[in-house]
């Protein structure tokens, strides 16, 4: 990706072919501030229309989308360099998204009675309420443009927001046409609006958002969480992720294989949830090595020119080619054994590193303990599912991992063990799919999730309100204080909650049960 500040715009290159095909605006503060200043206005008409009304909106976009999905798909193949598989599975997720928030949104946000559990509040009445922000900032990776920056979006819209959208600088030109669809399904304008640009773009976005949500480095959402904590508003953030596979003895070693191999190189491995180290248990460490080899030295790589034709697209840009390439260099330097790959692929006019695989790695290595977001499956054996566990949760990140095995209560049981925001058991990748569950990182992969109740919550202002009676005139415990009156109100609370007031309440059962050491989670 190139852009040039001079001519304030930048200049969209296909990293699969090398051609520019396209421009945007660099966007300056003062034009990110205008955008603020429309998307407030307009988000009072667009809270206005309720959940159902926004829902009409999400559905007419859900058809809209379907039916446009060959020019996205075009355009964001031309950004991305993938291929036209992983760019379909892209469309699907917004597909699904909108109709899910749609559905639900009221579900988890419609006004709430609490029920009062406690004698003071005898006779009032309680309600939880969520409210939108206001005015949210999404920035955007490169790698999922429309799944991870419009399907951002989605919930936020659900829950009454006006977004301003900041995409990457390498792929800002496909998200301009969902905001098309969106304006010809009835959104007002300005609800969601783009604004294009590279890092000074997004940075005057966090200045004017109520709320951000940031999908991308780590080092990137450091900045990003200082910022927001000095202006007091409330971020949610999916960073970094060195996701592990562990493949168990009892695996179904073909299921096992071709879950690496997938996970490993879909979208050329620039996948938040991909597979970046796989652990091996010893007595099936050799079929399996030789299984990934075989299926992996038969992949074909190059420029998508037709669906089908290939099945590993192209590395978004020079500089991430230089990250795969040092991290195969640094391993081969320290021992590792390549036993595929490990090389750009040259004599074509794209960016291309070779699919490749990597053995006789341990932790001293780059490959085992940093992000690589590219086509690198580096395998090491090891001699139980301990020894997998210690060594997955032996890494600063914790976004996903996977767990293979025929035990299916085992590998739940071992997920548990697993320091990650979302663990697969006998699957890859379709985690994000799920909608009703939540996703998000832990450590130093995040802070927040998406989907479930948080997935919309977080882009709301929560407000309690409680209702009281307008008699008496006047409670026990108000002004002026009474000598007689006090003493006899500190008795009533020593006698509700001390241990007479406990025992007094409880029935033979709850008794017994009283006196019981509750289990252990793992008891469960």
């Amino acid at each position: 990706m190139k852009y040039t500040t001079s001519a304030d715009q930048l200049v969209v290159v296909n990293p699969a072919t090398g051609a520019e095909f396209g421009s945007a605006p660099i966007m300056s503060a003062e034009e990110v501030a205008e955008l603020a200043a429309r998307g407030r206005v307009a988000q009072r008409e667009w809270e206005a229309l309720g959940f159902d009304g926004r829902a009409v909106v999400l559905r007419r976009m859900q058809s809209w989308l379907a039916d446009h999905a060959n020019e996205l798909i075009d355009v964001v193949q031309q950004e991305t360099g993938r291929i036209f598989e992983d760019t379909a599975l892209e469309i699907g997720y917004p597909l699904a998204a909108l109709g899910f928030w749609a559905d639900h949104a009221g579900k988890y946000l419609r006004d709430k009675r609490i029920p009062a559990t406690s004698p003071l509040l005898l006779g009032k009445r309680l309600r939880s309420r969520y409210l939108p922000h206001g005015l949210v900032g999404v920035i955007a990776p490169w790698n999922f443009p429309i799944t991870i920056g419009f399907g951002d979006s989605i919930p936020a819209l659900a829950a009454g927001n006006a977004v301003i959208l900041k995409p990457s600088e390498i792929t800002p030109l496909s998200i301009e046409i969902v905001r098309r669809g969106l304006l010809e399904c009835g959104m007002p304008p300005d609800v969601f609006q783009v604004a294009t640009g590279a890092g000074p773009t997004g940075a005057a976005l966090v200045d004017v958002a109520d709320m951000i949500m940031f999908t991308g480095s780590t080092a990137t959402g450091r900045k990003i969480g200082v910022r927001a904590a000095e202006r007091l508003i409330p971020c949610s953030l999916e960073l970094g992720g060195k996701d592990p596979m562990i493949v168990l003895a009892d695996a179904n070693i073909e299921r096992a294989v071709n879950l690496t191999v997938y996970g490993a190189m879909v979208n050329s491995g620039q996948v938040c949830l991909s597979t970046e180290r796989v652990y091996v248990e010893a007595p099936v460490y050799d079929e399996f090595v030789a299984k990934i080899v075989e299926k992996v030295s038969a992949l074909r790589q190059g420029a998508p020119v037709a669906p089908g034709a290939v099945d590993v697209g192209a590395i978004i840009s020079p500089a991430q080619i230089d990250i795969i390439d040092s991290q195969v260099k640094d391993a081969v330097a320290k021992g590792a054994t390549v036993l595929t790959g490990g090389e750009q692929l040259t004599g074509v006019p794209g960016r291309f590193y070779r699919p490749t695989v990597l053995v006789d790695v341990d932790h001293t290595m780059s490959c085992m303990i940093d992000e690589t977001f590219g086509p690198l499956i580096p395998i090491m054996k090891v001699d139980s599912a301990e020894h997998a566990i210690a060594l997955a949760n032996d890494c600063r990140y914790g976004l996903a991992a996977t767990i293979v095995t025929r035990d299916r209560a085992k590998g739940a049981a071992l997920a548990r063990k697993i320091e990650a925001g979302s663990v697969s058991v006998n699957d890859i990748v379709t985690h994000c799919f799920a909608l009703d569950l939540p996703m998000g990182g832990v450590k130093t992969s995040g802070i927040g999730t998406r989907h479930s109740e948080d997935g919309i919550r977080k882009f709301c202002k929560k407000q309690a309100i409680l209702v009281g009676r307008s008699f008496p005139n006047r409670d026990v415990h108000m002004y002026p204080t009474n000598p007689k009156v006090s003493p006899i109100l500190l008795k009533s609370l020593q006698t509700l909650y001390g241990t007479v007031g406990k025992l007094a309440n409880l029935g033979p059962r709850a008794l017994l049960a009283s006196r019981k050491v509750p289990k252990t989670t793992e008891e469960h």
